[in-house]
């Protein structure tokens, strides 16, 4: 799901429109905080979305936008400390 701010959306009305139009859903932002979605009417019913929950309040959006890379592995134990794996991870 794209993200839009309120600037961009305003210029681009027209072309954002027609892309919710065409099955996209575009979440909306205002200072870099999810508040709205565009999308196609009955889009995603039954499906809720870390942006959808984060654009009602419920959850917090992460800090950073970097994320690990999806084939990231690390294999845990039982009984491992988290604060130790982060240490170990970042290599301090």
């Amino acid at each position: 799901m794209e993200r839009v701010g309120i600037r961009e959306l305003r210029q681009q009305l027209a072309a954002q429109v027609r892309r919710a139009e065409h099955g996209e859903r575009l979440v909306i932002t205002v200072g870099g905080r999810p508040v709205a979605q565009l999308g196609p009417v009955g889009a995603g019913a039954g499906e809720v979305t870390l942006d959808d929950l984060t654009a009602r309040g419920l959850v917090l959006p992460a800090r950073r936008r970097d994320q690990p890379d999806a084939e990231f592995v690390l294999p845990m134990w039982a009984g491992t400390r988290i604060d130790q794996l982060l240490r170990e991870v970042r290599g301090r």
